[in-house]
């Protein structure tokens, strides 16, 4: 990524979230174009452009990011409620990102977006990880778990033990054979810090023996089993 490029985003993520303080949101959002926040704002977009590069070269880019920023920031006041605040706020960040790569490729001759990756496998699939993680991962989930839910008379989910030591021993056969082996330590100390509790309440030295000899058998078969099927992969 080109240095010019860098400049312009730092001084973004500079004047959005580190100079911008609350009660400036606060009153920006309550008097909307009449806040004279809302000005100092861009003021500050359009002077830390200068300070990065260090330059009066950069003036036309400058007065570009400064005039699209007030027009960008006054439709989210004017438009933002509070039902779509959120949305408001990603689509905020993104016409601001999409303004200053057009300013860095304006400036730059050599600056031009290589769309090679549009072609490699790894991206793909990187895409469909990241797809099948969001709605089909949250369908399977809700399907899966809808036979533990809770009853009002028992404390415990039934067969949960169960199904998470099988998810424990997936997850750590996973981590092993792809040598992440510091995920494992993660998921031990999570675990752990789940267990701390339900042990802490009931105090009874039976229970915190069944459960550590539990945990560390489930943790042991798991790591000889998937240290044993690397090993015969070599």
């Amino acid at each position: 990524m080109e240095i010019a490029l860098i400049k312009f985003l730092l001084a973004h993520v500079l004047g959005d979230f580190f100079l911008q303080p609350d009660k400036w949101v606060v009153e920006k959002e309550s008097l909307k174009l009449k806040s004279n926040k809302l000005y100092w704002h861009v003021g500050i977009h359009v002077a830390l452009v200068f300070v990065f590069f260090f330059s009066l070269d950069v003036w036309p880019q400058a007065i570009i990011i400064g005039v699209s920023h007030y027009l960008i920031d006054a439709c989210k006041l004017v438009f933002q409620k509070p039902k779509n605040k959120r949305v408001w706020f990603f689509v905020d960040q993104a016409l601001h990102i999409m303004v200053i790569v057009a300013c860095w490729l304006s400036m730059s001759a050599t600056a031009n977006i290589n769309f090679a990756f549009l072609y490699e496998q790894r991206f793909w699939l990187y895409i469909f990880g990241a797809l099948l993680l969001c709605s089909p991962t949250a369908v399977v989930i809700k399907v899966v778990i809808a036979r533990f839910i809770p009853d009002k008379n028992s404390i415990s989910l039934q067969n949960a033990g169960k199904f998470i030591g099988i998810l424990e021993r997936l997850l750590i056969y996973v981590f092993v054979l792809t040598g992440h082996f510091e995920a494992v330590g993660f998921l031990l100390a999570a675990k752990s810090i789940f267990r701390f509790g339900d042990l802490r309440e009931a105090n009874e030295l039976k229970l915190t023996e069944y459960v550590l000899i539990g945990t560390l058998l489930s943790f042991g078969i798991a790591l000889g089993v998937a240290l044993g099927v690397a090993q015969l992969n070599l």
